[in-house]
């Protein structure tokens, strides 16, 4: 790298964040390849572009998003952002994308609004020219980024996973976000065991999953380690599972949460990066799964506890209210107070969101314990969308 190159990426770094973040979607805003008008009927080839094969959430709904409209009878193109995004390390055994066909058609583009110039950038000219453009939201406050500004320059539609999202995506002179959920995930356990897990087969389980890398404040690991102390002290036969991966760039964020669980013998981090079969495996061990998130998009986790019949806590606001409707759902107050992210995602003082009630969280986990029949299982599994009322392809 020249002495040019070197100083030139220095001078970037000293940059603040949001400067950053600025200068690099404003420039893919204006290379980015502008959206038909009038709005086209749709009709012709269905594509999905997204992170299809990123180790992220966004990653994870266009995989499932993929998956669901194949089995619903439609037949979309598969095109992958991950490393136009650089959103990798990649899935090793990811399906490929393939080249999005030219002319008119349909393009639900699974990244979020900030990305979405970008996302047609990498898509190319020629493969966005008179298609019709659907962006597939997700967001986890009442209150959009001002970079998220952009993203509607970029689409005709908008789709979002629930209602939450919906409120927060509706802007006067844009069409109304339709609510498209998350497929319901089919459950797929591997065959481990507890002691393949590392886990003591007769402990009482909670498990809280998260990933480290994307907000640790919006996870809030703290409050379940806290609520699970509350229940249980340092009870051996009481273990709490906090289940992440990417604690290595979680910054700062991360240490009090280690610390936090390096004070209680009944707490174990798995921090690593596990298959889905065996993800799915620790989540059919596990006795009751614990999420006192701050704000939730929609909530994939809690989904899939549903679907393996596991009690849910949870907090009882945003967007995983439309997903708790499983008999074993159990909605933890809150209240509601300024958003602050250390790492930066999340850190609008206009926001706010759910600060968790730890003693109400506590006094649930407790009676799930010492009521058997309250861990009996009951799979629920949420209404599959219907993609093909979505897409009202016109004409």
């Amino acid at each position: 790298m020249s002495a040019f190159h070197t100083l030139g990426h220095r001078l970037w770094s000293l940059l603040p964040r949001s400067a950053r973040r600025e200068a690099l979607f404003g420039a893919m805003a204006v290379l980015a390849p502008r959206v038909a008008t009038p709005e086209p009927t749709g009709r012709g080839p269905l594509v999905l572009a997204g992170y299809l094969s990123a180790r992220t959430g966004l990653g994870e709904g266009a995989r499932r998003m993929l998956g669901a409209m194949r089995m619903a009878g439609l037949d979309p193109v598969p095109a992958d952002l991950t490393a136009a995004h650089r959103q990798g390390p990649a899935i090793s055994d990811a399906e490929p994308g393939r080249a999005v066909p030219e002319g008119p058609g349909t393009i639900v583009v699974h990244v979020n609004g900030p990305m979405l110039p970008w996302g047609l950038l990498a898509l190319g000219r020629r493969a966005v020219a008179g298609k019709r453009i659907i962006a597939y939201w997700a967001w986890e406050l009442p209150v959009l980024p001002a970079d998220w500004r952009r993203g509607y320059a970029a689409c005709h539609r908008i789709w979002a996973p629930s209602r939450f999202c919906a409120e927060v995506f509706a802007r006067p002179g844009h069409p109304a976000p339709t609510i498209v959920p998350h497929p319901p995930p089919a459950p797929d356990p591997s065959p481990l065991s507890r002691a393949d897990l590392g886990l003591a087969e007769g402990a009482f389980l909670s498990l809280c999953v998260f990933d480290a890398a994307s907000s640790v404040a919006r996870k809030n690991p703290l409050a379940a380690i806290e609520a699970h102390a509350r229940a249980f002290g340092d009870d051996p036969a009481r273990v709490l599972v906090l289940k992440t991966h990417g604690t290595g760039h979680a910054g700062p964020a991360w240490a009090p949460v280690a610390e936090a669980a390096a004070r209680h013998r009944n707490v174990v981090v798995m921090d690593r990066h596990l298959p889905r079969r065996d993800l799915w495996a620790l989540m059919r061990h596990a006795d009751v799964l614990i999420s006192l998130h701050r704000a939730e998009g929609y909530g994939l986790a809690i989904a899939e506890a549903m679907a393996l019949g596991r009690p849910v806590v949870a907090t009882g606001w945003s967007g995983s209210t439309d997903v708790m409707q499983g008999p074993g759902c159990h909605a933890v107050g809150y209240t509601l107070v300024p958003a602050r992210d250390p790492q930066g995602t999340y850190d609008m003082g206009e926001a706010r969101w759910a600060e968790a009630d730890v003693g109400e969280a506590a006094a649930i986990l407790r009676r799930i314990a010492d009521e058997p029949g309250l861990r009996e299982p009951q799979p629920f599994r949420l209404p599959a969308p219907d993609y093909a009322a979505a897409l009202g392809v016109r004409g």
